[in-house]
């Protein structure tokens, strides 16, 4: 079984910072890819950053120079580093991976963490 959390939510004013961390539990063999998603009220969760060690990073054009996404699979993490936030960023932000793991079989699959709520006020 695998689970995603995420962590560094909060509130900040605009023009501020925030670090989310996510961390992937359970018997993990291999990180394939990991990614952040966000979703604000009334609207469709969207892409934010992603990353894979042989495509590299992308991101969604309204966060382009502001977000960096980083991680160390090494200890089942990802990283979204967020500055300049502005208002219209504030949503739950969803940690996404497609994880490869060994109990209770060999698998892979996608996985979602539950999201942390990302507040922006101006």
């Amino acid at each position: 079984q695998v689970q995603l959390v995420e962590f560094g939510g909060g509130l900040v004013q605009a023009g501020g910072s925030l670090r989310l961390s996510c961390v992937a539990y359970g018997d993990i063999t291999s990180i394939n890819y990991m990614g952040w998603y966000r979703q604000a009220p009334g609207k469709q969760r969207e892409l934010v950053a992603s990353i894979t060690s042989t495509l590299g990073t992308t991101y969604a054009e309204s966060v382009q120079g502001r977000f960096t996404i980083s991680e160390r699979y090494d200890k089942n993490m990802v990283f979204l580093q967020m500055n300049s936030l502005k208002p219209e960023d504030t949503a739950v932000y969803y940690c996404n991976g497609e994880v490869s793991s060994s109990l209770p079989e060999k698998r892979v699959a996608v996985y979602w963490g539950r999201g942390t709520q990302v507040t922006v006020s101006s």
